[in-house]
């Protein structure tokens, strides 16, 4: 269940690559109905994107992704009534509305995740769980994206540890502001639950009925054991008071370039308590941060 905010996937199926000049339009761009693009593109336009989601979100976009910049980007020339990539990013650059700038980091990220993804990360944090049985625990899911992240560990801790599961706190973010609404919320499609058993089911969801038929919703304890936060990875200031006893930041750092994943690296040394886990994505390696921290088992690291 990982949250994954993941801004390189493309939107679409892709159409045969052709060459293209250092400033013209890319080759995989979707076309119009008539056989023309929608916008003009230019490797200046991709260039100003890519400079301006690393900025805001540390995301590092190559030069392959170009289709998914402009599809994604395109979205918010239509929404904002621009005609062209160049009016739009100049409008955007003088904004003060950070409501205007939020939509843009949303365009540019999409989540996936699923519940209890990558399910040996949950039975570690069991085994964790169990050999620490005294609260109160503080654990973070810093790519949260629409909740199943959040979710799994509170369930993981009540099956684990009972009543004293009420001891813990989970600190659910996300970069994108839409996905974390939907993520408190706590709705979600039936079809989303597919892997859960029919126990955990019955013990941790509602199930709707009526016009809600085919949805269903989070009891309400583990609602109550999540304080939903946007929280960028970016920012200078994250807001725990004291150490944390675990965080998940999986399949989220592989979208920064090495120079900013150390820095994040540095800061969540900071903020986790010694012998407190990190677990990671897959494909998430990090084997120059020993000084930090330890690998541990598969993608869980413990810091130093």
């Amino acid at each position: 269940m990982n949250t994954v905010t993941d801004p390189l996937s493309p939107d679409g199926p892709r159409t045969t690559r052709r060459r293209r000049s250092v400033h013209a339009v890319d080759a995989d761009l979707p076309d119009a109905e008539d056989g023309t693009r929608e916008f003009v593109w230019t490797q200046d336009d991709f260039e100003r994107i890519r400079a301006l989601i690393h900025a805001r979100a540390g995301i590092h976009l190559h030069n392959g992704k170009q289709a998914m910049a402009y599809s994604r980007v395109a979205r918010r020339l239509r929404e904002t009534g621009h005609k062209s990539f160049n009016d739009y990013l100049n409008w955007l650059e003088h904004q003060d509305d950070d409501a205007q700038w939020q939509e843009f980091v949303n365009v540019l990220t999409t989540n996936l995740t699923a519940f209890f993804r990558e399910p040996h990360h949950f039975d570690v944090l069991a085994t964790w769980f169990a050999q620490h049985p005294k609260g109160p625990w503080h654990i973070w899911s810093c790519a949260a994206s629409t909740g199943e992240e959040p979710y799994s560990i509170v369930m993981t801790a009540m099956e684990t540890l009972g009543s004293l599961a009420s001891q813990l706190k989970v600190t659910a973010s996300d970069i994108d502001s839409r996905v974390l609404a939907r993520a408190e919320q706590g709705v979600y499609r039936d079809d989303q639950l597919k892997g859960l058993s029919q126990e955990r089911l019955h013990h941790f969801f509602l199930r709707g009925t009526g016009v809600n038929s085919g949805l269903v919703r989070v009891r309400p304890p583990l609602q109550q054991a999540v304080e939903f936060k946007q929280i960028n990875l970016m920012d200078e200031n994250w807001p725990f008071q004291s150490p944390l006893d675990a965080v998940f930041c999986r399949n989220v750092m592989i979208y920064f370039d090495a120079k900013t994943q150390r820095r994040v690296l540095e800061r969540l040394h900071q903020v986790i308590q010694p012998g407190g886990l990190l677990f990671v994505g897959h494909a998430e390696h990090f084997s120059d941060v020993r000084d930090l921290f330890v690998l541990r088992g598969k993608t869980v690291y413990e810091r130093i």
